[in-house]
Parts: structure tokens; sequence; C-alpha cells
């Protein structure tokens, strides 16, 4: 179901230190961790010095980049148990954060979405921020019909957690809500619903 001509599907760019920026703010989510590392060997020593990186393990289990992301010696490191806790604390320091903050962010697209939010919320343009996609491919789904998310969904079609209801999960996302759009798949002959393939691992 990926179409190419959607507009207002997410491109990542990938990981680019912006040598400009006075402060960094990282945000990432488990294999995100492993862009970060990468990043650190085409930034320039100056770079962590004044980088302030949120991360949450999730999904990256055994991989110890805890420790590999403490050895970048960033000029603070917060770890969080969940991504909501994440989200928690870079809603806190983009209300203190000055001009010249970079915002960085990588890990699945779910996670992406929620910082790009709380983004857009602090008035941050979205085309501003650099972000690189890692990890499993799971999407946060808005059902139409009820207005509720559904998380980690990797089918296609899939139930809404909410209602019920078998959702065709499009392409078309909204950046405002962080979150591909999900329609009733068979609204015309309930119950007669192709069955679901695993598209987004």
């Amino acid at each position: 179901m990926l179409s190419p001509g959607i507009i207002s599907r997410p491109v990542y760019g990938g990981l680019q230190p912006d040598l400009r920026a006075k402060h960094n703010l990282l945000v990432v989510e488990g294999e995100g961790a492993a862009a970060v590392l990468e990043l650190a060997t085409k930034a320039p020593p100056e770079f962590f010095a004044k980088t302030t990186l949120l991360y949450c393990p999730a999904g990256s289990a055994g991989k110890d980049y805890e420790k590999q992301l403490e050895a970048l010696q960033p000029k603070a490191f917060w770890t969080f148990p969940t991504p909501a806790t994440v989200m928690f604390r870079l809603k806190g320091v983009l209300q203190t954060a000055t001009m010249g903050t970079r915002l960085y962010v990588t890990g699945t697209e779910p996670f992406i979405g929620l910082a790009l939010k709380e983004a857009l919320e602090a008035g941050i343009d979205h085309k501003s921020l650099i972000t690189e996609h890692r990890g499993s491919a799971k999407r946060r789904v808005q059902c139409v019909h009820c207005k509720g998310f559904t998380e980690n969904v990797t089918t296609n079609p899939a139930k809404c957690g909410h209602c019920g209801l078998n959702l065709l999960v499009r392409d078309h996302y909204s950046r405002r809500l962080g979150a591909f759009q999900g329609v009733c798949i068979d609204a015309e002959v309930p119950g007669e619903a192709p069955a679901p393939e695993e598209i987004f691992p």
C-alpha cells in the first residue's frame, strides 16, 4: 500500500550534522541509536559537547546502545522507559529551547511522528527537523470513523482497537496527529474484508 504519489507520506533524509547549530537536541528510540553512532563518525568532536540526548531503548534489547551513546559524552544524556516519557521530557526541553537549537529524531515511524507532533506544537517547522527511520515499519493509525488511535499496526487491513472496524491502512499521513489514516474496508458488505497481511513488520 506504499503509494509514491501521496505527498503527505513522510520522507526521512537521514541524520547529518548541522554545524551551524548552537545546540543539538537528539531524540532517539531503539535502533535509532545506531543512526546516532553513524552520525558520530561524520560530526566534529565539539558536536556532542553541545548536544542533549533523550533516549528510549525500546526495541533494542541486548544491543548495549546506552553505554555507546554515553561514550559520545553528550552535554546531557537521559534514558527513558517508554516513548511517552521521552515525549513528556521533549515537551519540557522545547519550552526552554533557545534560537539556534537543531532537533534530530530517529527511531520507528510512530516515535518520529510523536516527536514531530511535539515540535509542531512548539512552533518548529517540520521541514527543519532532521530525521532517520530505524527499526520496525509498524504504524500508528487513526480510525477516521471513531477517531481512535491504534498503535503498532503491522498488518493491512487492521482492526481498529476502539470501534473494531476493519481498516484499510492508507499512506495518507497527518503530521498534526502523528498517524496514518485508516478507513473502513468492508463498509458496503460488513465482514467481507480481505485477510490481514503483514505489510509493516
